[in-house]
């Protein structure tokens, strides 16, 4: 039986509609072939421990990972050393993070001198640098399998092929370009109160100092109907909280037949789903950012009231080395923009510091344009050099220890803006979700609309009900506050 299916067959052809169904093809064919190996070999399902790094996107993938293992018929587990599988969904974004990664990947061949049968995959962004993907065929022998991003449909042929020819399978990297929008996956998500859904994927802004295009592809969007089926489907099950993903959801609906984009999605979404839930969404491109979608924010009752727009620099000199595709002037009018038509829209953004060629001058700009916005929180980072991006080859003189005092000189200007803003909720009420206990006992915390954190005495069965909360204090990364009767 195993003959008839080709474990290197490939992906089918995207069809015209530009989607296609897991359940379509050989993909579904091999779950099965798994699922019975599995159950030959185990008189109880065997454990599979999942993790994924770095950002949103990536967890997301890795529910869709754990859907798959689950199909195939794997129990799951938080302790690697108890695993018979562990699949490891790896970010690229930053080199100390690749770096640590490795490292831990690495750490695992103990678990494999005592587990000879254990299998060991990674999956994901680094494995699409092709540097990544033979130094782990080369060098980490104990690694089994080795998947780029969008290959979910090709786990289980792979998986199928080590379980019964006890071979190594190098897959990665995968044609992200080209790979279709696979529906219909199996998730195994990680709560039922909040959920990730992704909405497109791929990045056409090519900036300068960004692998995500190389490893993601370009960008391909999901049909409306199928995010607005899977955000009724999550509703209905006791879903409260849904955020939508994308590397640039600014730009959903490019390449669909339908004339839609996400400020329609948005309304769509808002109008035609039933139930009290909200919609948070990241990440957003000033670039595509336009006031049609802060229209849309300010219009829709159920989507949150809160924007996240990565401004990466105030310089402009340094927006252009960075390939932004735009001015402060015009970022700028956009959050003015956003706070007349959503009065106290809660505002968040991506700073680096350090970027190559930047001088105190730029920095400077920086610090004025985080006084003049009033952030809520700031997401920083210093800069991190990536093979095979633009901004690789330009000349950096900046020294780290100069870059370091920079970062701190932020954080800090960050953190006196923060906590004025925080403090400026004391005596409102908001309206929050409970979504688990909190730091003191008796305490719950939950989040707000504007994506902020609030602790409170309550009882654990007010978590997944929406309540209102007297704010009565302000920390820098929390408010309190006492349930309004």
């Amino acid at each position: 039986m195993t003959q008839q299916y080709d474990l290197f067959a490939p992906t089918p052809q995207k069809p015209e509609k530009g989607e296609e169904s897991f359940f379509q093809g050989d993909a579904r064919e091999y779950v099965r072939l798994v699922s019975q190996e599995l159950a030959r070999r185990y008189e109880t399902p065997p454990l599979a421990y999942v993790h994924s790094y770095g950002c949103q996107q990536n967890v997301s993938d890795g529910e869709r990972y754990s859907g798959l293992l689950a199909e195939m018929g794997y129990g799951f587990t938080d302790r690697p050393e108890e695993a018979e599988l562990i699949l490891l969904n790896t970010c690229a974004v930053r080199e100390n993070a690749e770096k640590r990664v490795l490292g831990n990947i690495g750490a695992m061949k103990h678990y494999k001198e005592h587990r000879p049968n254990l299998i060991i995959a990674v999956v994901g962004c680094m494995t699409q640098q092709q540097h990544i993907a033979d130094r782990l065929k080369k060098s980490y022998r104990h690694v089994d399998l080795v998947l780029g991003t969008n290959a979910f449909i090709r786990l289980p042929a792979l998986l199928f092929g080590r379980l019964t020819k006890n071979q190594r399978y190098f897959k990665g990297p995968e044609d992200s370009e080209n790979s279709p929008i696979i529906e219909g996956l199996p998730v195994r998500r990680d709560g039922t109160l909040k959920a990730w859904v992704p909405i497109m994927h791929g990045c056409d802004n090519f900036c300068s100092y960004c692998i995500v295009p190389y490893v993601r592809g370009r960008e391909r969007s999901r049909e409306s109907a199928s995010v607005i089926q899977e955000v009724r489907q999550l509703v209905s099950q006791g879903c409260r909280d849904i955020t939508l993903l994308g590397q640039n959801v600014n730009s959903y609906g490019k390449g669909l037949e339908e004339k839609i984009n996400f400020s329609t999605l948005l309304r769509r979404l808002n109008d035609e789903v039933e139930g009290d839930f909200r919609i948070r969404f990241m990440t957003s491109h000033p670039r595509d950012c336009t006031r049609e979608l802060i229209d849309a924010i300010a219009d829709c009752p159920k989507v949150c009231k809160h924007l996240h727009l990565p401004v990466q620099s105030g310089s402009d000199r340094v927006l252009k080395e960075m390939n932004r595709h735009y001015t402060i002037e015009h970022y700028l009018e956009l959050i003015q923009y956003a706070k007349e038509r959503v009065p106290g829209i809660s505002l968040t953004s991506d700073i680096i510091v350090g970027f190559p060629g930047e001088t105190r001058e730029d920095f400077e700009q920086t610090l004025e344009l985080i006084k003049q916005v009033g952030y809520t929180s700031l997401f920083t980072f210093i800069y991190s050099r990536r093979s095979g991006t633009k901004a690789e080859k330009l000349p950096d003189v900046v020294t780290a220890e100069e870059k370091s005092k920079w970062f701190q000189e932020l954080l800090d200007l960050q953190g006196v803006i923060g906590q004025e803003i925080m403090d400026s909720y004391v005596g409102r009420r908001l309206r929050v979700l409970p979504e688990g206990p909190g730091r003191e006992e008796g305490t719950l915390t939950s989040r707000s609309d504007g994506n902020l954190i609030v602790e409170f005495p309550g009882d654990p069965s007010l978590v997944g009900n929406f309540v209102e909360v007297q704010i009565t204090g302000a920390m820098n990364w929390a408010l309190k506050g006492e349930v309004v009767k």
